[in-house]
């Protein structure tokens, strides 16, 4: 065994990567650059091969990660728990069922994931981990009374038990664990917390969603030092006024409740940047929200709005700003206020008009207006330099709005009409767009579409399912970063005779079509089969046109003049056939 040259890694004579060989780096800085290094030691081919070695102290000199996620394993390897220096430990997605007891030996241990396996107890050798700050024990089976030996890791920073079952907490976790920063404890079925939730006094995160809360857990408000809490798809009806106390908060989420309203006190999270309302009840909001001036993200999708709550225009800080469903007609003109968003989505309203207001928006990189009422657009939509994508399905566009065309920055647009007007054609200008690529123009009545999709040499997305096209153009073989094709429910009969040429064309879907040539049955068999199709047609193609030019070659050289005057002379019956003649020979001999 020796150490390659830049002593990251540990590499046997035979050439298998083993390891990971590294100082003590944070965590987030090697999981993704070492991810992959040690999969080969999981292997079970492997594992007698590499942990026989008559040095086998060589093998856990300085190995501080390793990865055996993904594995199957069914127990932790008693390979991987002689390996006493490590520090991170990697064991999630297998189907270990127990711990067993010699993972005390891994007293360095600082991270252990073992999150979606099939544990179900655990033992109490777990609890002698005394280095421990990160465990993950999400999406296992666990019995509540197993929990008990997590309340000895008085070391935890981080516990993640989502998906695991639970009722209740044991108490004995919150009495205990004092240094606790991040709870995860989403998706399970509690009602409440214990009351011992309030010796966290330095918690920073607590993840609660998709759980059975009816009424806010009050004893949170006594976290001052909380800045993270996601209440997302509970049952909650309000917001407790203690929210106020909260002043180092900075992302609450409250989305999919029964929030009729919302505390006044909220206003003194002045540090709040993230607030999701997203699907409640929620007809206003109070005036005393306008002090949240550091909001970048706001969800109010969901909620009866009827109209912008004028306080949200004070929220100039905005970059996220969601509205989508909540029975608007309009915006409001200090709207253009807003100059930071970035992204805004108004789909599902009852818009009619573009609003000239979001013109204003230069900053603007995602628009969302898909499911209004939309006739047309204005000019001065120009102004949104930055606009990438833009959403306008399902509106009431009399014609393709060409305005469009000057969004030169645009890279993906949304105009299929699965509702509402339909549109009959796709201008040659749309090559203008140089920039873009992925256009999706389905549930229209297109017969055909512009050869200028040929010229736009960034497309890679094409969706024109649920029209009337009868053709393609044979000018689309020239897009050849084209990545799908979707052409589904048309009239085609044929495919463009070198579309095979589009070499990273990975999905062309042609069903419900009357396909001749390509055959169904062809079709059917997938790219490869359609591409073997097309290739034989073009050589059949090209023995038929040579053959025809030496024929043509032979009739100029006996003097009947061009193909053309031949083909008038034989109908005329004027010049004799080759078997004419060579019965005219015979009989001259005889």
């Amino acid at each position: 065994m020796h150490h390659s040259s830049s002593g990251s890694r540990c590499v046997l004579q035979n050439g298998l990567e083993l390891t990971v060989i590294l100082p003590r780096l944070h965590r987030f800085d090697i999981i993704d650059t070492f991810k992959t290094l040690t999969k080969e030691l999981l292997r079970q081919e492997h594992l007698p091969k590499v942990l026989q070695k008559k040095e086998p102290h060589q093998l856990t000199d300085r190995t501080f990660f390793i990865d055996g996620s993904n594995q199957g394993l069914k127990t932790i390897p008693s390979e991987i728990l002689a390996l006493k220096e490590l520090e991170e430990v990697h064991l999630e997605n297998n189907q270990i069922a127990e711990i067993p007891q010699g993972i005390q030996q891994l007293q360095n241990t600082k991270v252990l994931y073992l999150h979606n396996n099939s544990l179900q107890d655990l033992c109490p050798e777990l609890g002698a981990l005394s280095s421990l700050e990160s465990l993950d024990l999400s999406g296992n089976p666990l019995v509540i009374s197993s929990l008990h030996v997590v309340s000895r890791l008085r070391t935890l920073r981080e516990l993640r038990l989502y998906r695991t079952g639970l009722t209740e907490i044991p108490t004995g976790i919150c009495k205990s664990l004092h240094h606790l920063e991040l709870f995860g404890l989403s998706e399970n079925f509690l009602e409440s917390l214990p009351e011992e939730i309030v010796n966290q006094t330095k918690l920073r995160e607590i993840y609660l969603k998709q759980n059975h809360f009816e009424v806010f857990p009050c004893d949170l408000c006594v976290l001052y030092n909380l800045e993270v809490i996601d209440l997302d798809e509970n049952k909650l009806k309000s917001i407790p006024g203690d929210i106020g106390h909260l002043v180092r908060l900075q992302k609450f989420y409250v989305a999919s409740n029964h929030l009729m309203s919302l505390p006044e006190s909220l206003s003194q999270c002045s540090k709040l940047s993230v607030l999701d309302l997203t699907h409640n009840s929620i007809h206003s909001l109070p005036s005393s929200l306008e002090l949240l001036t550091e909001l970048t993200e706001v969800g109010l999708s969901g909620n009866r709005l009827e109209k912008v709550p004028r306080l949200l225009c004070s929220w100039v800080s905005l970059h996220l700003l969601y509205l989508r469903n909540t029975s608007l007609h309009g915006l409001r003109d200090s709207f253009k206020r807003l100059i930071n968003l970035r992204f805004l989505d108004l789909s599902q309203n009852h818009i009619e008009h573009f609003p000239v207001q979001i013109c204003a928006l230069k900053n603007l990189e995602i628009l969302a207006l898909d499911d209004n009422k939309v006739r047309q657009l204005p000019p001065s939509i120009s102004l949104l330099s930055n606009l990438k994508i833009l959403g306008l399905t399902g509106n009431d566009l009399l014609s393709f709005p060409e305005e469009i065309f000057s969004l030169i920055s645009l890279e993906k647009l949304y105009i299929g009409q699965d509702q509402g007007s339909k549109l009959s054609s796709l201008p040659e200008n749309i090559k203008r767009l140089m920039n873009l690529k992925e256009l999706y123009i389905e549930n229209n009545r297109l017969e055909q579409l512009p050869a200028s999709l040929g010229l736009m040499p960034n497309l890679e997305v094409l969706d024109c399912r649920h029209n009337l096209l009868k053709q393609l153009p044979d000018a689309i073989c020239r897009t050849r970063n084209l990545r799908e094709l979707l052409l589904e429910d048309n009239l085609l009969c044929c495919l463009p005779e070198n579309l095979d040429h589009l070499v990273n064309l990975k999905v062309l879907t042609l069903m419900n079509n009357p396909m001749v040539d390509p055959p169904i049955y062809v079709c059917n068999q997938g790219n490869e089969a359609i591409w073997k199709h097309l290739k034989e047609n073009r050589i059949r193609k090209m023995m038929a046109t040579t053959i025809q030019a030496w024929w043509r070659g032979i009739m100029v050289r006996k003097g009947y003049g061009s193909y053309e005057e031949l083909l008038k002379a034989r109908k005329k019956r004027k010049i004799p056939s080759k078997g004419q003649e060579r019965e005219k020979g015979c009989k001259g001999e005889a």
